[in-house]
């Protein structure tokens, strides 16, 4: 039976095992897939002892998306411009890397909420690792601009500038700007910082709103909470992170196992379990 993990550290909290089960099961894929703790200075040795034992990939999560990205000797377009990596494939060749983290969003706000992104305003909050991994997808989506808020200017404008060409070719607006003054009436605002995750406060005005506008948390759960109250208070739908962790998965599970799992079935068990905890 083919071994795969998601690695991290904290991991545990993953539902990433519930997940890949749901999608074998579905696709009539035979495999095994488990949490693996990862010391927070031992990610490489990790990796490399559980491709050493035979296993076929693994799922990266918080704080080793950038370590990943480095162990790998090939790397998907968006890996590179992300620097930053959350699925790896244990190929003879090499290590294979990417990043889905970022496919898997626009999938979730244009397909499972129906909010067209070609031609909107953007607003992307943060830029740190949550936020490299969906800048690349977010500009092939077409909006008409799309602005990068965060605290340091110098992180936002590198990020940007990793991503300037992609931005020109598609005819995207990029542009950086601080959280305290990002601009006012986006249409979608999504929240890529650890604000939720730290129980902070969301880190904009919330001029940054138009009336009916969709505000992303890519957190879900409890986490996600404050943001989606926010967004509701000031006339804006709230969406948490979990369609997007589902989709990104299934965007993993096609390069590890050449087969697309239909997703809707699985959003909605998870979201009755998380729904069901609050």
């Amino acid at each position: 039976m083919d071994r795969y993990a998601v690695i991290g550290h904290p991991v545990e909290h993953s539902r990433s095992p519930d997940i890949h089960a749901r999608f074998a099961a579905e696709t009539g894929q035979s495999l095994d897939y488990r949490h693996l703790l990862s010391p927070l200075d031992g990610f490489t040795a990790t990796a490399r002892a559980f491709a050493d034992g035979g296993a076929r990939g693994c799922n990266v999560t918080v704080p080793f998306k950038f370590e990943a990205w480095q162990l790998a000797t090939r790397r998907t377009p968006r890996a590179q411009r992300a620097e930053a990596a959350n699925t790896l494939r244990f190929d003879a060749e090499g290590w294979w890397c990417d990043n889905t983290d970022g496919i898997g969003l626009v999938r979730d706000i244009t397909v499972n909420a129906g909010v067209a992104l070609a031609g909107r305003r953007v607003l992307l909050i943060g830029a740190g690792g949550a936020a490299a991994g969906v800048l690349g997808p977010l500009i092939e989506a077409g909006p008409a601009a799309l602005v990068v808020a965060n605290r340091t200017a110098d992180k936002a404008q590198a990020l940007v500038a990793r991503h300037a060409d992609l931005a020109h070719d598609h005819g995207v607006a990029l542009g950086i700007a601080p959280l305290e003054a990002p601009g006012e009436a986006f249409d979608i605002v999504i929240n890529g910082t650890a604000s939720s995750l730290a129980g902070a406060g969301v880190p904009v005005p919330g001029e940054v709103l138009r009336p009916g506008a969709l505000a992303v948390d890519m957190m879900y759960g409890a986490g996600a909470r404050p943001f989606l109250d926010w967004a509701a208070r000031h006339g804006a739908i709230g969406r948490d992170g979990l369609g997007m962790l589902v989709e990104q998965a299934a965007e993993s599970f096609f390069a590890w196992r050449g087969a697309r799992p239909d997703t809707a079935p699985v959003l909605s068990a998870l979201r009755a379990q998380v729904d069901g905890l609050r």
